[in-house]
This record gives structure tokens, sequence and C-alpha cells, in this order.
């Protein structure tokens, strides 16, 4: 019970972060845009959600590893990634490139 409550309530903070990136910051939607930050290292926080295929999310991974970003795994999939966005459509995986207001890179709850 505790547990659940605990990454409910991390969950609902990644959200209301997310929120405030899409208000005041610069983020890229989607695989192919993603890869283009990595490549031109703009990226700062790399956000996948839970059913993205496993072979874009490994080459997403890599491409992160090899520029040191952090790569965080949306616990929701891709409609609730999307809806996190504030979009009304689906969100497979996402770039911040400039966080703005929000402080989701500096303490970003979970594995980066």
């Amino acid at each position: 019970m505790v547990a659940a409550k605990k990454t409910k309530k991390t969950h609902e903070s990644i959200n209301n972060r997310l929120a405030l990136v899409m208000k005041s910051g610069k983020y890229t939607l989607g695989y192919k845009t993603v890869l283009k930050s990595l490549r031109n290292s703009k990226g700062k926080l790399i956000i996948i959600a839970n059913n993205c295929p496993p072979l874009r999310k490994s080459e997403i991974e890599y491409y992160a590893m090899l520029c040191k970003v952090g790569v965080h795994h949306y616990n929701g999939n891709n409609v609730d990634l999307g809806t996190a966005c504030g979009k009304y459509f689906r969100v497979c995986c996402l770039s911040i490139v400039d966080p703005g207001d929000s402080d989701i890179i500096k303490n970003m709850p979970g594995d980066h």
C-alpha cells in the first residue's frame, strides 16, 4: 500500500514537472527528433514510454549513453505520456532541450 502511494506521488510530480517544461522550456517529441537532438548534443534528458519498441528503446539508450545524457523510463504508456505533455496524440519518447523553469533534470526521481 505504501509503495503504491509513493509511486503514484512520484508519477504525479513527474507529470507536473513535465507540464512546466511544456509551458516554459524547449523540447522535441518523437523518435526522429530525439535522435537528432542527441546527435547534435542538445538533449539534456530523454523520457521514454514503457511500451516503446525494444529496438527503438535500446537505440535511444545507446545514443544517450554516448552523449552522457540521462534517460528516464516513464511509468505509463505512450498515450499517458502524450497526455502528460498536454497533447492529444501518443508520444513514444521526448527529449528535453531546455528545462525552462522546471527542475526536472536536477532531481528526477527514478533512474537516470
